[in-house]
């Protein structure tokens, strides 16, 4: 948190302009350790909380002309809003109605929110389809459930059929159908679950694939998933997940960027794959006695 707190602020303060991983990401990882009592300094957040407590401005962001992905930066930003609101950090519920509107008008027919290429696996800065729809969900879902059941409906939909191949995918469809309780979400649940069970590796971790090296973003995203649902059996799957996690912290307090493909460097995803990281943490962390 101590990382994440000197850099989300960071980039608008050289840049002139908010970025989706520092005040998207990062930030959401901030609130949440800000709603569970974690201290976090107040000017860590500040200028972010005013960024994004003004939907009406996210499109008209500076950024990096070319390499800016609107939609899928109206979905970080519109989550961490949500986290915002979760954390007592904006009160105005009216600003989440607006992100919710901005996020809502980007959902494809199908009922997903597509970010990237069709067939391209996700990353920390390019989500997938299955991330994106399971995080636009969220958004819709904290802003008004019953304005937005129709959408709702057809993203469940989507997520209980779309063909699950990754690790990345298989978590975030777990999270997405979180409290779906249809049949056809059980079958999809188990589907995910079982490559989730084969493609643990020996240290832990989770890689995109069944058979990939353990990288920390897609380890953390198997542990967010599983801290919502899973059994006793999954139980030492989830610690042993968690305690990879730990153990491949850097000094600094970040995480060792997943870039795809892998070994590549980038601020970007570092500052992302350690949000991720830090939020899977926190979702695990042992409850005081």
């Amino acid at each position: 948190m101590a990382y994440l707190a000197r850099e989300v602020p960071r980039w608008s303060a050289r840049n002139h302009c908010y970025s989706c991983h520092n005040n998207g990401d990062a930030a959401r990882a901030l609130y949440a350790a800000r709603r569970l009592s974690y201290p976090v300094p107040p000017g860590a957040l500040a200028d972010t909380t005013h960024w994004l407590s003004t939907p009406s401005a996210w499109d008209d962001n500076k950024g990096q002309p070319g390499s800016t992905d609107k939609g899928l930066a109206r979905i970080q930003f519109a989550t961490a809003l949500a986290d915002a609101i979760e954390a007592g950090a904006v009160k105005d519920r009216r600003a989440l109605v607006q992100a919710a509107a901005l996020v809502a008008k980007d959902q494809h027919t199908d009922g997903s929110w597509s970010v990237d290429a069709p067939g391209t696996i996700g990353s920390p800065v390019t989500y997938g389809a299955c991330l994106a729809t399971c995080q636009a969900q969220r958004t819709l879902k904290s802003a008004d459930p019953g304005r937005y059941e129709a959408a709702l409906s057809r993203a469940d939909q989507w997520l209980q059929k779309v063909t699950v191949e990754t690790v990345l995918n298989a978590a975030a469809v777990l999270l997405g159908l979180d409290g779906n309780t249809s049949p056809r979400t059980a079958s999809q649940r188990a589907n995910c679950l079982a490559i989730i069970r084969k493609a643990q590796s020996a240290d832990g971790g989770w890689g995109p694939y069944i058979h990939s090296r353990a990288e920390p973003f897609d380890t953390a995203l198997v542990v967010l998933s599983l801290s919502r649902s899973h059994g006793k059996l999954d139980e030492l799957m989830l610690q042993r997940g968690r305690a990879f996690l730990i153990k491949t912290q850097q000094p600094d307090g970040s995480w060792v960027e997943t870039t795809r493909p892998p070994g590549s460097e980038s601020y970007a995803q570092r500052l992302s794959t350690s949000a991720w990281a830090t939020l899977a943490l926190l979702a695990t962390a042992p409850k005081p006695r």
